[in-house]
C-alpha cells in the first residue's frame, strides 16, 4: 500500500513538472505583428506573447522565454 502511494504520488509531480507549454510550436505566433502596435496591445512582440500565454494557462513565461521564441517565429520570415 505504501509503495503505491508513493508511486501515485510521483506520478501526480511528475504530471505537475512536466505539464505546460513545452514547445516553441504551441505558443501564438505573433511574428506577423508589429511591436507597439494597436494590434499588439502597444507591448513588444516578447511582452504581447507573454500576455497572450498567461491568457491560456494561467502561467508567465518569462521575459527570456518569450524573446527567444519571438526570435525563432521572426527568423523564417
Amino acid at each position: 500500500m505504501r509503495k503505491m502511494t508513493v508511486l501515485v504520488l510521483a506520478l501526480g509531480l511528475s504530471s505537475v513538472v512536466f505539464s505546460g507549454v513545452a514547445f516553441a510550436q504551441q505558443y501564438p505566433n505573433v511574428a506577423n505583428l508589429k511591436a507597439f502596435s494597436p494590434e499588439a496591445k502597444f507591448m513588444s512582440l516578447p511582452g504581447y506573447l507573454r500576455y497572450l500565454v498567461h491568457q491560456q494557462t494561467g502561467q508567465w513565461m518569462t521575459y527570456a522565454e518569450a524573446s527567444r521564441t519571438v526570435q525563432q517565429q521572426t527568423a523564417g520570415r
